[in-house]
């Protein structure tokens, strides 16, 4: 063993050690934070077969960063060379050791190959290996000159903002910066003096020594021995620094992958499993570019990015809390698959607020008998653009379909805004009275019009019954060949509402109803990637005057196709776009009652 030892690899080992160690004291905190129902996944399915795509989906996202190339192509190349090429130095540095090392050898060994097995007998492969390992690394530093000059000029990658780090993270950065080349450099060196390197280092160690040619041999083997004690400080001072640093993510990431594959997710409050998400994340920024407050009004240090890491330092602001439109476009973004939105939500959470006395009212609403029927919930929006709630009744009427008009009079809100602010008991409470009420009718069907009411009824509630959006249910009686509609000569640009689009995955069936009336035109943002109308209940902080600028950047986008008339499926869109323009703005189940 003796041979295969120097003092410089110390740095290293210990940085190893401390490295493995901090981690498993944090991780170990964390799960024992985790909620009652999360423990009982977890360990009710920690060996199950989920492990086998949970291995898959780590090569891909956290080795090769396959969702960072589909967004953006550098910035996808920077973060796979520098991990992925590191993954492949030690593995493949690994093998070359055990093939030229007969019989055991020190763990540090394959990391300073080059110094250790300076002297060893040729071996089979040699050069092969030389020149591999040389090629990785030229792999590992392409990504790593590209991460420089990344912080100097951002769009390099396809970003238009860096994420502002704190002190501590440019520090660990720049160390991790100097591992790959104190490695070639430490490489070099010993290759011109032992021949052992491949095209890279044996090149360079030779310029080495052109440039100094008057250098003694006791002097080089003082510069080798030097370069490679920098090289392993380096690594170990990289090492020690990580757990407390952005780069917890590296580790972070296999582990949160693992949880989801075996069904862990966000609770109404923090748990340990918040913090694996937030730990999770690697600050990439990409969260800060299609961000609406970033895009239309150049707001861009309230992001999910600096929500994250106010978090985790323990000094969220309030106004990063709550300067936020809740429009789950930085959820579709992130590369990680972080719960954002809920995550915000959760550290919005107003518990100290006393509303006991504020929902007496509830309890005087008796419950309608709706056997046979289907349930609607128009929502509090809907009541404020009553055209919708008459296309629907007319719908229903069309079809001979009897229906209960929950909230006709007596308007009970879904609770989902109140959650969107924190206040997760006084929601609960309007959950309560809603889910009792629902029951107790004996409807058949829940649908909705407003896309709040239909992902809080969808998600946070637990009723006995389907529930639907009313273009899902349109599309159903479409289908069913319940309900004929005659084509219009019309154009039609369709927005796609951040809560039924990006919040519950709806986007075909307002599509599929509105072939049946109009031409669709499409929009160069759609889908997940729609604007947000800038009128959603997430953000009470911005002005008036800045909500419209958003709005107006979503009109813009729908406009630029020359539509005849715009279509939404959300009386909070529709709203906010018919009073920035005098265009003609319709809810799809408008323009489907004037189709019947």
């Amino acid at each position: 063993m003796y041979p295969y030892f120097n003092p410089f690899v110390i740095p290293f080992c210990a940085g190893v050690l401390l490295l493995f160690g901090m981690c498993l004291i944090k991780w170990t905190k964390w799960i024992r934070q985790f909620d009652r129902l999360q423990r009982a996944i977890l360990f009710r399915n920690i060996f199950s077969w989920k492990f086998i795509p949970a291995i898959w989906e780590m090569i891909l996202e956290v080795l090769i960063h396959r969702k960072v190339f589909k967004q953006r192509l550098a910035l996808g190349y920077m973060h796979t060379s520098i991990a992925l090429g590191w993954f492949l130095l030690i593995v493949v540095g690994a093998i070359e050791a055990s093939v030229a090392i007969k019989g055991s050898h020190p763990l540090w060994v394959p990391i300073f190959f080059r110094y250790f097995g300076k002297e060893l007998p040729h071996f089979n492969g040699e050069v092969f290996f030389n020149n591999m390992m040389d090629l990785l690394l030229c792999f590992v530093l392409s990504g790593l000159l590209l991460a420089m000059l990344k912080r100097l000029y951002s769009r390099i990658v396809g970003l238009t903002k860096n994420t502002k780090h704190v002190l501590f993270d440019k520090f660990v950065m720049i160390s991790l910066w100097l591992i790959f080349p104190l490695r070639l450099l430490a490489e070099s060196v010993t290759a011109n003096r032992y021949h052992n390197g491949g095209f890279l280092t044996e090149n360079l160690g030779k310029l080495i020594n052109y440039t100094f040619p008057s250098v003694s041999n006791d002097a080089f083997w003082y510069l080798e021995t030097t370069w490679w004690l920098f090289y392993s400080l380096a690594l170990g001072i990289f090492f020690v620094s990580l757990p407390f640093s952005r780069y917890m993510h590296i580790l972070t990431e296999p582990l949160l992958i693992y949880f989801r594959k075996l069904g862990l997710r966000e609770d109404i409050i923090s748990t340990g499993f918040t913090k694996f998400e937030l730990s999770a994340c690697s600050r990439c920024g990409i969260c800060i570019d299609n961000c609406p407050l970033n895009k239309e009004l150049q707001i861009s240090d309230v992001q999910s990015v600096y929500l994250l890491r106010e978090l985790r330092y323990k000094r969220l602001r309030e106004e990063v809390a709550n300067n936020c439109l809740m429009c789950d476009r930085c959820v579709v973004d992130c590369p990680v698959g972080l719960e954002l939105t809920r995550i915000r939500r959760i550290h919005r959470y107003k518990k100290d607020i006393d509303t006991s006395n504020n929902y007496k009212y509830l309890d005087v609403i008796q419950p309608f008998n709706a056997i046979g029927r289907v349930a609607y919930y128009s929502g509090c929006m809907s009541h404020l653009t009553q055209g919708i709630i008459n296309a629907m009744k007319n719908i229903f009427e069309a079809v001979g379909q009897k229906y209960w008009h929950i909230d006709a009079e007596k308007t009970i809100c879904c609770g989902r805004p109140l959650i969107q602010q924190g206040f997760e008991q006084q929601a609960k409470e309007l959950r309560r009275k809603n889910t009792a009420y629902i029951r107790e009718s004996n409807a058949i069907l829940l649908i909705t019009s407003c896309p709040i009411c239909y992902q809080s009824f969808k998600k946070e509630y637990k009723l006995n019954i389907p529930v639907m959006h009313h273009t899902e249910y349109i599309e159903r009686l479409i289908n069913n060949k319940m309900l004929t509609l005659k084509k219009q000569n019309l154009k039609i640009a369709y927005h796609d509402p951040c809560e039924l689009g990006r919040g519950c995955g709806v986007y075909s069936a307002p599509r599929k109803v509105l072939k049946n009336v109009a031409d669709i035109l499409s929009s160069s943002n759609e889908k997940e990637k729609s604007f947000c109308c800038g009128f959603n209940l997430g953000n009470t902080t911005l002005s008036c005057e800045e909500q419209r600028k958003i709005r107006d950047a979503a009109l813009q986008n729908l406009l630029k196709s020359n539509p005849d008339l715009i279509a939404t499926a959300c009386p909070m869109c529709k709203k906010g776009f018919m009073r920035g323009s005098g265009f003609p703005v319709k809810d799809i189940a408008e323009i489907v009652s004037e189709s019947i």
